[in-house]
């Protein structure tokens, strides 16, 4: 039986930050520029993903960063469709009225740029 490495993994996992960095992380990261509590809120937030992932999963060490990110998206939108009943609206029209969730997103983008 063929097992994906490493090397597909972490391919795999960039792929998904990538077009999560496109709808959210870009995005967001130009309006923080110019809005220093947005820009306080994706810190905060991807300081709490840092934790999570560092404090929270057993082993974190022995994974790569980006895979780890991956994995914690997944399981926070699988977590809010269940919520939800599936819909997510995706990344908002305006930045300043930005969820919890998409802020989250976003600032998962800013800490796999870091």
């Amino acid at each position: 039986m063929f097992a994906p490495g490493r090397a597909l993994l972490e391919l795999s996992a960039q792929r998904q930050i990538q077009q999560l960095n496109t709808e959210f992380g870009a995005p967001a990261a130009v309006v923080a520029a110019a809005v220093p509590a947005l820009s306080a809120q994706l810190d905060q937030h991807a300081a709490a993903v840092r934790d999570i992932l560092e404090l929270g999963v057993e082993d974190s060490a022995r994974v790569p960063l980006i895979v780890l990110l991956a994995g914690y998206v997944r399981g926070l939108l699988d977590h809010f469709a269940e919520r939800a009943d599936g819909f997510f609206a995706g990344a908002p029209d305006n930045w300043h009225d930005a969820d919890w969730l998409q802020l989250r997103l976003a600032a998962v983008c800013a800490y796999a740029d870091d």
